[in-house]
């Protein structure tokens, strides 16, 4: 069972509305790109890490208008907006784990609260993996 991706994919028309408002944070990634498709996944991670935070990816080769607007030179390069202004950018792949701690940094959220949300996600994740043995037993149950 897969879990939806709570990732945005923008572009020139959606851009702006999808910014305008509370914590951002924006992946300027193209397909050809080895350490974009790298960070794919760890990308995907921080935003199940971090909900309350809004995550989006520009494709540079689809919108280079948006490229050409933040000036981005090198893929992937991750990008912070606060309420549409960027407040921090930083190029090159990077884990789920640095990431959201960068991004709580940024928005200043208190550390006790980090540490209860990490033990609730990895809470989830520990019961995801005990349930999988007790679904397959009933999978060849039925068969």
């Amino acid at each position: 069972m897969s879990q939806q991706s709570s990732v945005q994919h923008l572009t020139v028309e959606s851009f702006d509305d999808a910014v305008a408002e509370g914590l951002t944070i924006i992946d300027f990634w193209a397909a050809w790109c080895g350490p974009c498709r790298a960070m794919a996944p760890q990308f995907e991670r921080a935003a199940q890490l971090r909900p309350a935070y809004r995550f989006a990816k520009v494709d540079v080769d689809a919108e280079p208008e948006l490229a050409a607007r933040y000036s981005i030179r090198s893929i992937p390069t991750l990008m912070v907006l606060r309420d549409g202004e960027p407040i921090a950018a930083q190029a090159g792949a990077i884990g789920a784990d640095q990431l959201v701690d960068a991004l709580d940094r940024i928005a200043g959220v208190p550390a006790a609260a980090v540490a209860a949300e990490r033990v609730a996600a990895e809470r989830v994740a520990a019961e995801r993996v005990a349930a999988q043995p007790v679904v397959a037993a009933a999978a060849q149950e039925a068969a």
